[in-house]
């Protein structure tokens, strides 16, 4: 069948996937609960049903701050093929946050997840006057929950008005509102259509070769719109979605599950990569030799074959029975086929790593604004390659400016931004073309690379233009760094913040025979300082003279969307972590 609008991809995946056993899942009291599609499409209807019983009309805005599980996908559904539009917010950021993107949307129901969320909403709750209906995930004693409303959809069946509501959305309708607030500013509310988000899945489809019935791991947040784009794209496919109980359980659940495809963010793959480094490093003797010339080895991989010489490709024959075979079936990776990164950029090293040992990376490059995918990574040759992003998706238009920006249209373009005009003149000009703010080239196949943002350049006092995004992109791949962010405005040179990683430094400490008490403490200790130093000197090498770190101070503070230091995708928020640590920026300059 046609796919119109996002919701057909439930009758979709029954017409052609009928008696494949699971299509959600999610763990609760320790073990899997697992949902058919048709057990999909039944609770997704009965909730319709509420909706529609309760008063939600089309065009209604109904907001869901709900973690990953199956339920996410049930409301998302269940509000869009009524006619309403659906507003995911990220459960992590502050209450006024909330205040602000409930009220910008005029949410009149919103479902909550978490007694942290209930809380924020409950106290924002008398300003919203819009909000008619809030609902928790379970019985939390203060608010009706989920499986009242399911209740309600089975009491009252609106199965006609349900059709005639279907029938009526068109694919041109705004499907979803996402509130996104880049890395300054106040929340912008972007409006995607159903065509926006059905070409991004027939464009993305491709790339995903793993088999109906195999199993799509899931753990970033579904609010996140590239997550969000493959969730639809696996439903697409006939894959069955299992969502991780936590970041926590990350790797157990992995383990368990030997999934054949999931979606990460750069930070994660990086601490997988630091976990295989470590456990190489308790091995003696031969056996510790044959690891780091394996990883050596993987480092340099290069994924075209007419870049690999006949004699690497032995090697890596070899090294893959003695080493990354035992690696994949160590995490349980030996079934992956496919892992998507986006978000940031991926260190080099680590991308060519991955893909050596056959947990090959697939990069993607887009924003909200644009459903979100401008360019992907593909099967074929010169279709993918470490440190690019791929080739543009296709009905996507994409030209580098003068300036070096990175400017597409086509399909994926947003509507604009909810109930501002003047915004989004800002970012689509008059001939439909919408301006990123990233910076980037073309290699000679015609792949993207991603060289900065526009905003994040700076110049020095002597007039040489920094990239910073380069440098920290270098730095990140460093196991003693967590975050970093480099500054030197109008400065002689280039700085950095750096928080260093709490868990290499404990393990470091006990090495070392040093007692570890907190890390604002132990970023004092003259040998700490003097490590740090050595490896930032080292990171060094190979960058530009102006690129170099001539200065950096240890930071003990943790970046994180809590204290609003990050985005909810995780990029870091560069005027308001400047402004925070201003006078620890000035001391590290005006030091002699």
């Amino acid at each position: 069948m046609e796919i119109k609008r996002i919701f057909d991809l439930l009758p979709n995946y029954l017409e052609k996937y009928p008696d494949l056993p699971v299509a959600l899942a999610g763990k609760k009291d320790g073990a899997w609960r697992e949902y058919s599609i048709q057990e999909y499409i039944d609770l997704t209807n009965k909730l319709s049903y509420a909706l529609i019983e309760l008063g939600i009309e089309p065009g209604d805005k109904v907001a869901f701050i709900v973690s990953n599980r199956p339920e996410w996908n049930i409301i998302d559904m269940a509000v869009m093929q009524i006619g309403a539009v659906n507003v995911p917010i990220y459960p992590t950021i502050s209450q006024e946050d909330y205040h602000f993107i409930l009220n910008d949307c005029e949410a009149k129901f919103v479902f909550l997840d978490g007694i942290a969320v209930m809380n924020k909403v409950t106290n924002v709750l008398p300003d919203i006057p819009s909000l008619k209906y809030v609902y928790t995930m379970i019985d939390r004693e203060k608010y009706p929950f989920f499986a009242q409303l399911i209740e309600l959809g089975t009491q009252h069946p609106h199965a006609e008005e349900l059709e005639r509501r279907k029938a009526a959305v068109k694919t041109t309708d705004c499907m979803t509102l996402i509130y996104t607030s880049g890395t300054t500013g106040t929340p912008k509310g972007v409006m995607l259509s159903h065509s926006n988000v059905i070409h991004q899945i027939l464009g993305v489809e491709n790339i995903i070769s793993c088999k109906p019935g195999s199993i799509a791991f899931s753990f970033l947040p579904e609010c996140h719109a590239y997550e969000r784009l493959l969730i639809y794209t696996y439903q697409y496919k006939g894959m069955a979605i299992y969502y991780a109980e936590s970041l926590a359980t990350l790797a157990d659940n992995i383990r368990e599950l030997r999934p054949s495809m999931m979606c990460c963010v750069p930070r994660v793959l990086e601490r997988f990569y630091e976990g295989i480094i470590a456990s190489g490093k308790k091995m003696k003797g031969i056996s510790r030799m044959i690891f780091f010339w394996a990883v050596g080895l993987a480092e340099h991989y290069r994924i075209d074959d007419d870049k690999r010489t006949w004699f690497y490709n032995v090697e890596l024959r070899i090294a893959d029975r003695l080493v990354y075979a035992k690696i994949r079936e160590k995490i349980g990776a030996d079934r992956f086929e496919r892992i998507v990164s986006g978000a940031a950029a991926l260190n080099h090293k680590i991308a060519a790593f991955f893909s050596a040992i056959k947990m090959p990376i697939f990069e993607g490059y887009g924003l909200t604004e644009t459903s979100p995918v401008i360019a992907v990574s593909d099967q074929g040759p010169h279709q993918r390659e470490v440190g690019c992003v791929g080739p543009p998706l296709k009905g996507v238009e994409v030209k580098i400016t003068d300036e070096g920006e990175i400017i597409c249209r086509g399909h994926n373009v947003m509507m604009g931004y909810y109930k501002s005009p003047e915004l989004t003149a800002e970012v689509i000009d008059q001939d439909g073309w919408f301006h990123t703010g990233d910076m980037g080239r073309f290699n000679e196949h015609g792949l993207l690379m991603i060289t900065g943002r526009l905003k994040s350049l700076f110049k020095t006092s002597g007039g040489k233009y920094i990239n910073p995004d380069v440098i920290e992109t270098k730095f990140s791949g460093s196991k003693m760094i967590e975050q970093i962010v480099v500054v030197g405005e109008n400065q002689k040179f280039a700085g950095a913040l750096i928080v260093p990683s709490t868990q290499f430094l404990k393990a470091w400490c006990a090495k070392q025979k040093i007692k570890f008490t907190t890390l604002e403490e132990i970023i004092q200790n003259p040998e700490v300082q003097k490590m740090y130093f050595k490896e930032v000197q080292s990171l060094n090498k190979g960058l530009g003279e102006t690129e170099k770190i001539k200065k950096h101070v240890l930071i003990a503070d943790e970046w994180s969307v809590a204290n609003g230091l990050i985005t909810p995708t995780l990029k870091v928020k560069r005027r308001v972590i400047s402004a925070k640590y201003k006078d620890v920026i000035e001391k590290m300059f005006n030091e002699n």
